[in-house]
């Protein structure tokens, strides 16, 4: 592929990250005829959703070790900026706050919430996931997967669902009130690693995956509070098709 389209493409992923979900994507849904088994359907940028061969979520069935090779978790707080876009929650990050693996640096765009989780961890399935998408400067996308499993209250994320907007519509800027992503983070960061894509529309691939193994809790009361507004919005698993996985130890 050509330089110059290589970089088109990149570029565009990059504005559809940084803009708030609500400003498109309006028309599919998870179920019925705009479910995800018809996205590749519903307009031609989402033919990536029928027709890719590094679609997410995956099933991390089995994986090859690799280095150990850390992802350096450069997190700050940011003003809570938080957005009901008619598929998730949304958080919308202010710029500063990175993470540097493998040579690469990605800043923080926003997180976002599914459930159940997308991924699966050898057919399990956890209760809820958060996905935190990042971008390089050349607009290569990176997401990092925090696992969530039903325990004790998670003070740090109460922070936002007690400003959970009810209904879809545009983004809310809560006074006095920031969120720090270092609090929503698992103490031990061993994670697994793939190729893969957006696991909405328009499903482009091209993202570099990390999905930490060790999940952090949430209370029943809080899973239940995201789960009246969503109770399903969670993209089904995707063939692996033979992707590389690996497994990077935390020391």
């Amino acid at each position: 592929m050509a330089p110059a389209k290589i970089m088109a493409l990149t570029l565009l992923l990059g504005m559809l990250l940084c803009r708030p979900t609500a400003s498109y994507g309006q028309h599919w849904s998870y179920s019925g005829a705009e479910g995800p088994a018809h996205w590749g359907d519903l307009d031609p940028e989402n033919s990536a959703c029928k027709l890719g061969h590094e679609q997410s979520p995956i099933d991390i069935e089995s994986a090859a070790k690799g280095s150990s090779e850390p992802i350096d978790f450069k997190y700050g707080p940011s003003p809570l900026k938080i957005v009901n876009n008619g598929h998730s929650i949304q958080v919308n990050y202010a710029p500063g706050s990175t993470i540097s693996v493998g040579g690469k640096d990605y800043q923080v765009i926003q997180f976002h919430f599914h459930h159940p989780s997308e991924e699966a961890i050898r057919g399990t399935h956890y209760d809820m996931v958060m996905h935190i998408v990042h971008k390089d400067r050349q607009g290569h996308a990176a997401v990092v997967a925090v696992l969530l499993k039903v325990g004790k209250e998670n003070a740090a994320l109460q922070n936002v669902w007690a400003h959970l907007p009810a209904t879809p519509g545009n983004e809310q800027a809560v006074g006095g009130v920031t969120i720090d992503l270092a609090e929503l983070l698992p103490a031990t960061k061993s994670y697994y690693t793939f190729a893969g894509s957006l696991t909405t529309p328009p499903c482009s691939e091209g993202v570099r995956w990390f999905v930490l193994e060790s999940p952090v809790e949430i209370s029943p009361a809080q899973l239940e509070v995201f789960a009246r507004l969503y109770p399903n919005n969670a993209r089904p698993i995707q063939a692996t098709n033979g992707r590389k996985i690996e497994e990077h130890p935390y020391h």
